[in-house]
Parts: C-alpha cells; sequence; structure tokens
C-alpha cells in the first residue's frame, strides 16, 4: 500500500488526544482487498459508495475497537464539518450518497457518518450480516456488476419495514438535521440528587442538489446524553451519567431529569452521529444554580 509522507512517515502521533489517521488510513486500505478488489460496482452512479463508504466504514469499526466510542466523536465530527464545508463549494450538484458521481466528500466523509449512524440504529450485527451477504453474493462477479440499488435490497430485507425511511434518509435523499442544546441547568436538591432541566431544538430538512431545503418531520429517536465532569477535564474521559435514544419533540422542548450525581455537560446527538448542519450546538456545558 502506498503512503504520501505526511501520512505514512511524518504524521506527529505524539499526542494521545490526536487522531491516529496513520491507523485509520491502513485500515481503509486494506478493507479495499473485499471493497473493490472483490466486489466490483458497475461504472454508474453509486460506485464509490460501494468501495470508499464501505472502506470508510470498515475502518471506523477497526477505529472504535482500538481506541473506544467515546472517542468516536473527534473522528465523526471531523467527517461532519469536512462534509458541510465541502458540499457549500459543489460546484455542478450534490448527490445523495447512492447516486454518488465519484463526489469524494460524499463518499468519504458524509459516507463515514451515514454508515455509522446505520449500524447505530441497525444494530452492528444487522449491518454486518448485510454486508457479509452482499459480499459473498457479489465477490468476484463477472459483468453485469453491482450497483448500490442491490445493495439497498440487500440492506432493506435485512432491516425489516421499520427502518426503511431511515435507509431512504441516508442514502437515497440529501437529508440535514437541526438538533442542539438550547440551554441547561442544574440544581442540587436537599436529598443529594440533582434537577436537570434541558431546553432543546430539532428540525429535518431534506436538500436538493443545488441545497434548497424543505422542511420534514423528525421521525426517528435521538441520542440524549448527560455527562459528569472528567478527571483531566477531557471530553472523550468524561463519565456518561445517561445516553439513550429518546423520540423528542420536533421544534422546542424541555426535558427534566433526576441525576444521583452532578452534571458537567448535555447533548443532543452528543457524539455526531446524524448529519446536523452545524456540529457544534450539539453539546452544552450545565449551569449549576
Amino acid at each position: 500500500m502506498p503512503f504520501s509522507e505526511i501520512i505514512g512517515f511524518t504524521t506527529d502521533l505524539r499526542d494521545p488526544d490526536d487522531v491516529d489517521y496513520v491507523y485509520y488510513v491502513t485500515a481503509h486500505e486494506i478493507a479495499h482487498q473485499w471493497w473493490a478488489h472483490q466486489v466490483i460496482g458497475a461504472n454508474v452512479q453509486g460506485v464509490t459508495m460501494l468501495d470508499e463508504t464501505f472502506a470508510q466504514y470498515s475502518a471506523l469499526m477497526l477505529m472504535e475497537y482500538e481506541y473506544g466510542i467515546p472517542q468516536m466523536r473527534k473522528f465523526l465530527k471531523y467527517e461532519l464539518d469536512r462534509y458541510l464545508a465541502s458540499r457549500g463549494g459543489e460546484t455542478v450538484e450534490e448527490m445523495p450518497l447512492a447516486l454518488v458521481e465519484n463526489q469524494d466528500y460524499i463518499h468519504y466523509h458524509k459516507g463515514a457518518v451515514a454508515m455509522y449512524a446505520l449500524k447505530d440504529y441497525l444494530g452492528e450485527d444487522v449491518v454486518d450480516k448485510t454486508l457479509s451477504r452482499y459480499a459473498h453474493d457479489k465477490a468476484f462477479q463477472l459483468p453485469p456488476y453491482t450497483t448500490t440499488y442491490e445493495f439497498l435490497d440487500y440492506l432493506r430485507q435485512d432491516a425489516g419495514t421499520k427502518w426503511t425511511p431511515l435507509i431512504d434518509d441516508l442514502f437515497t435523499r440529501i437529508t440535514l438535521f437541526d438538533n442542539r442544546v438550547v440551554e441547561a441547568t442544574a440544581k442540587k436538591r436537599s436529598d443529594g440528587k440533582y434537577d436537570l432541566t434541558m431546553k432543546l431544538h430539532t428540525g429535518k430538512f431534506y436538500a436538493d442538489g443545488l441545497g434548497k431545503e424543505t422542511k420534514a418531520s423528525v421521525d426517528i429517536p435521538i441520542d440524549l446524553g448527560v455527562f459528569a465532569r472528567g478527571k483531566d477535564d477531557k471530553e472523550a474521559n468524561q463519565k456518561v451519567l445517561l445516553l439513550e435514544k429518546r423520540d423528542i419533540a420536533d421544534g422546542d422542548s424541555s426535558i427534566t431529569l433526576v441525576l444521583d450525581e452532578a452534571p458537567y455537560e448535555v447533548g443532543i446527538d452528543p457524539y455526531n452521529k446524524l448529519i446536523d448542519r452545524i456540529s457544534d450546538d450539539n453539546r452544552m456545558r450545565v449551569t449549576l444554580e
């Protein structure tokens, strides 16, 4: 596998908080032994999803096993921010992931976030089962070659009709969320517990290839997270007090929780698993009254 000097030889990884891109790029390139070297897509729209996006996902899961789930937000946020910045510079037309036309900001950056969200909602076993079946059936096939729509047929079959809207949002539409924490306050009670109140906003939009957005309804549960302060104040070392998917009202809403420990930070989609228009407002420090 060829590497540029900056990736393979001169990258400075002495800071343990940096993303280990040498590890990641190596995993990505090894994953091409399956995605593109065995499963070969037809030369049509979406072909780079079948090799680059799937290699991204394979590498992403190795990163999760190696460094742990708390470290994943750093990588997912990086990929999300790269996608959001790049789509603003599109000169022709942004395509949905399943119809990507060799647009690297889509098949690399958006693809990584979309596949991780798919795994998070459907479960890793379901996604692995689909990829395994698909690779087994399509490896080394002769023309006509496979397409993203064949893969999505496999995925819908394994996922069931419950997840059809999510699969469409991730792969066949350009879907953007507007989830943010508006306010977070907590007060210590006489019994030593804490009352936490969070004011939240949720929103979902569909965009066309030129960026025009249409309001849609939030129809999936979204991660709600509450975190205690870490010993070294690093986000990755915060203690998780609550992390669960909840049906949160579309638009503005307020949620009150009772906690055994002092909350330090809260978040809606706190690990940036969804394609959100602004990645920085998903978390907020708690104000202790």
